[in-house]
């Protein structure tokens, strides 16, 4: 079976986000995730892992104002140096949370920059991510998301963010496969797991449509899972969704699978 992650940005919501490490543990979770620990303290958070006996499975790189409807820079030719001071922070505090990979998100293409230079920029900066990270023993990965949930988003399929990774040429990158946004984007679910299992490193689900909890939509979870294991895949799957309504209601697919 595999390991599931709260990914505590999306799930437990009707509690305050510090409170969401307790709500996690008591559901049977012994993993967590969420997009940017940056508005804590780091020591806050390695409190609230070890009280609750979790691990920090995941947290992305700093992704620009996200406030504002950025959705990462790695592929902002003019954002080169925030880029990379973001990739210290990061190691700040993945080093202090005992997390062993942190997502970059590419980002939407800036107006006024081509493909190309935007392709460029993004292989530029994940080599150097990817170069520095490997230096303090944290995996980087990259997502594909999808252009209808976030229109104008640079990497958005399997086939070009594998060529990519090979375009950058480090054993420090690889695929966080996000089930949602790859069904939206291209279907064929498990042949694709299958075939490029060695470099996938994290999965993270939602059913489609909605993005609420498996078994809201048309994805085949039960069989999915079942598919991770006969492929021996032994990394985290990160529970990345909305609930339908609220977190603890909608968790009885979890019970289904463990």
């Amino acid at each position: 079976m595999p390991k599931f992650a709260a990914n505590l940005s999306m799930l437990f919501t009707e509690e305050a986000f510090l409170d969401r490490f307790q709500a996690a543990a008591e559901a049977s979770f012994t993993g967590v995730e969420y997009l940017f620990p940056y508005d804590y303290r780091p020591e806050e958070l390695k409190d609230r892992l070890d009280a609750h006996g979790l691990t920090q499975v995941l947290h992305n790189l700093p992704a620009g104002d996200w406030g504002a409807g950025e959705r990462g820079i790695a592929c902002h030719p003019g954002r080169v140096s925030e880029f990379r001071e973001g990739v210290d922070q990061a190691i700040e505090y993945a080093t202090v949370l005992g997390c062993k990979q942190v997502n970059c998100l590419a980002g939407i293409q800036p107006e006024g920059v081509s493909h190309d230079q935007a392709r460029e920029t993004l292989i530029d900066n994940l080599r150097f991510a990817a170069d520095k990270l490997s230096h303090e023993n944290i995996l980087l990965l990259a997502e594909p998301i999808n252009i209808r949930d976030i229109p104008g988003f640079f990497l958005n399929r399997t086939e070009q963010a594998l060529a990519l990774f090979d375009a950058v040429g480090s054993d420090n990158l690889k695929l966080q496969y996000d089930v949602y946004h790859m069904q939206i984007m291209e279907g064929d679910l498990a042949p694709t797991i299958e075939k490029h299992l060695a470099r996938i490193a994290h999965v993270q689900i939602a059913d489609n449509p909605g993005r609420h909890e498996p078994g809201t939509g048309e994805i085949n979870y039960p069989f999915l899972f079942a598919h991770l294991d006969r492929l021996g895949y032994d990394g985290w799957v990160g529970c990345e969704y909305k609930p339908k309504t609220t977190t603890r209601e909608g968790l009885g697919w979890l019970d289904g699978v463990r």
